[in-house]
């Protein structure tokens, strides 16, 4: 059997899915570009999806909900300097679909210091792609039996846990999403994108006390990957942050020597860092990191990538949303600033090329630049000389909450499991933990990086100007000087 080339064969199904059964043909592509380059452009794209999402939840060994959906539409944009204008619609047919094009047409171009008009018709061409992840329906990967059974399961193993478990919670979701991207410049693109997540949250008891912990993961393949070993690594993750805040004493505060343990706390990365060196707000001089490329940034060892070419994983593209394929950008090396993430707009008006980082929430939302799978490279040092070289301080194994303020760089984050460690011994584990900080300013403060770098697994949602989209963060075991931490002491 003679098979396509990937990038075909997923040009094809979204043909399939999006074009063939309402009429819809290359010809129509180019006939609303077309109109849309009837007035002077910098850059205009046509974003088709269809997206399939189900969801399962038990709680007390009973399903309390179930959900499916179908959600399809077209995005239609027009660039001309940096304004966009922007129309989209549920309706595929061809008169939805013109009428949206002439709808951004009447983009104002007159007073644009950049304006190059796209020529008339460009050939067709397909799109450099990868294949990180197979096509697979992961709707389809487990029948709906399976599904409420594979919960059954999780809520057994939990149970099994510890006596002092008294409540547990799980779900599942999987979607399977399709993409289409045809450019004004001919390019052609596709994606077909599984993601599956598994999630189980528990409530431990004791005397009087109740506390609760979490645990899940997930990425780019089918419900098969959740075999009962990976099931009770959740289960195992829940129990032990809950049984372990059980016994948690309220957080001292102050200005004190950090530890954080590897894999998930590097959403404080990716927050406090990694949204600062997204190109909008760079190209905007709003970013605390603007204007400093080729300049030290952080201690020296300290590099950081952003890399959407992960196999299966959360964060990881095939292509973008505007059709370029997904890079591996480093963005600090050895503490040197190298360059930001881009989309294609701020990449024109910065006079750089994509990254490979143009992602929206679906076709209703504008494209921008964001994170895929943002990460700390490991070091020389072993995690537990880490631990063992603080004298007073926190180390920190699991993060809540958190925000970050782009332009100053300060974030504020809350430790979800903590432990107080004195003299290089781990003592007994804190509640109320805060830390606080500049951004910039703790990667100049890392004096410890672990050889442990470990990604998170595949929960990470990433929100910015109303969007979200799944991404995915991690890093090695670090000690951080001098950070301020915020207690309950």
């Amino acid at each position: 059997m003679i098979s396509r080339e990937p990038t075909l064969e997923r040009l094809a199904l979204a043909q399939s899915l999006m074009l063939d059964p309402f009429g819809l043909s290359e010809a129509t592509l180019a006939k609303a570009l077309a109109t849309i380059r009837e007035h002077r452009v910098d850059d205009a794209d046509l974003y088709f999806q269809t997206t399939r999402h189900e969801g399962w939840s038990l709680e007390e060994g009973i399903v309390k909900s179930g959900s499916f959906s179908i959600d399809q539409g077209v995005g239609v944009r027009a660039v001309a300097g940096e304004k966009t204008a922007f129309a989209y619609s549920d309706d595929l047919s061809e008169a939805a679909l013109m009428d949206a094009a002439r709808t951004v047409r009447t983009i104002a171009a007159a007073g644009q210091q950049r304006r190059v008009k796209v020529g008339g018709g460009p050939k067709a061409r397909v799109a450099a792609s990868r294949t990180l992840y197979g096509p697979t329906d992961p709707i389809a990967s487990l029948d709906s039996a399976g599904k409420v059974a594979l919960l059954e399961r999780i809520e057994k193993m939990a149970r099994a846990k510890d006596p002092r478990i008294v409540q547990v919670m799980a779900s599942v979701a999987a979607e399977h999403d399709v993409v289409l991207i045809a450019r004004a410049d001919g390019t052609r693109a596709a994606d077909v994108r599984p993601l599956v997540r598994v999630s189980v949250t528990v409530i431990a008891e004791q005397n009087g006390r109740r506390e609760v912990g979490s645990g899940g993961g997930g990425g780019r393949f089918g419900l098969g990957y959740f075999q009962d070993a990976l099931l009770q690594s959740y289960v195992d993750q829940a129990a032990k942050a809950a049984l372990t805040n059980l016994e948690a004493r309220p957080a001292p505060a102050g200005e004190m020597d950090v530890v954080l343990g590897p894999g998930w706390p590097g959403i404080l990365l990716h927050e406090a860092v990694g949204h600062g060196l997204e190109g909008d707000f760079n190209r905007k001089g709003s970013s605390t990191f603007s204007g400093r490329v080729g300049q030290r940034v952080a201690a020296k060892g300290v590099t950081v990538l952003d890399d959407g070419t992960l196999p299966d994983r959360r964060g990881s593209l095939n292509v973008d949303d505007e059709g370029h394929a997904s890079g591996r950008n480093v963005l600090i090396e050895d503490g040197i600033l190298r360059g930001y993430i881009q989309d294609s707009l701020n990449a024109r008006l910065m006079g750089v090329k994509p990254t490979g980082n143009g992602r929206r929430e679906s076709y209703a939302h504008l494209p921008m630049p964001r994170m895929t799978n943002t990460y700390m490279l490991g070091g020389q040092q072993d995690p537990a000389e880490i631990i063992a070289s603080l004298k007073r301080g926190i180390y920190a194994t699991n993060f809540g909450g958190g925000q970050v303020d782009i332009t100053s760089g300060r974030f504020v984050f809350s430790a979800s499991e903590a432990f107080w460690v004195e003299n290089g011994k781990i003592l007994y584990p804190v509640k109320g933990a805060t830390l606080i900080g500049n951004g910039p300013e703790a990667m100049t403060r890392v004096s410890m990086i672990g050889h442990d770098m470990a990604l998170d697994t595949g929960v990470g949602v990433c929100g910015k100007e109303g969007q979200s989209v799944p991404v995915g963060v991690g890093q090695p075991t670090l000690r951080i000087d001098k950070l301020t931490v915020g207690g309950t002491a």
